[in-house]
């Protein structure tokens, strides 16, 4: 089973990140993108979720669960879709392109935060956490 938690880690944004605070993706032709569900997602709960937690309900195979699944469906969803690698929240659009660093908690929950807040500078001067940087769009 793999997994994309991590724990006492932070995800600053991209070396060629965009945004210059955090900004709300904004919907698609109408629909919510990933980085959309995402967003709603951590940022209306934060330290609730896991990374996994947040991925799976973000990805086409959770989605494409109805709330009448059973738990024993999620579960078999969850894990057929975790018996792959998956990307994991540096990979996503927030760290990327919309401007929010992640933090993942001794726990593996995480939480949001914009690039110009207080909280995001403090994080990343923590000595405590290991620092990594969402990925980059472009190739160097």
């Amino acid at each position: 089973m793999h997994t994309t938690n991590c724990f006492n880690t932070f995800i600053q944004v991209a070396e060629d990140c965009p945004a210059r605070t955090g900004e709300e993706p904004l919907l698609r032709a109408g629909k919510p993108t990933v980085a959309c569900l995402q967003y709603g997602m951590i940022a209306k709960a934060p330290y609730k979720y896991t990374s996994d937690d947040v991925i799976f309900a973000t990805s086409a195979a959770g989605r494409a669960l109805d709330m009448k699944a059973t738990k024993t469906e999620k579960h078999a969803a969850r894990e057929v879709f975790f018996s792959r690698g998956q990307a994991c929240m540096r990979a996503s659009s927030l760290g990327k392109r919309f401007g929010w660093g992640v933090h993942a908690d001794s726990e593996g929950r995480i939480a949001i935060y914009a690039v110009d807040s207080k909280r995001y500078q403090a994080l990343v001067r923590d000595p405590v956490l290991t620092q990594v940087r969402a990925m980059r769009s472009k190739r160097a």
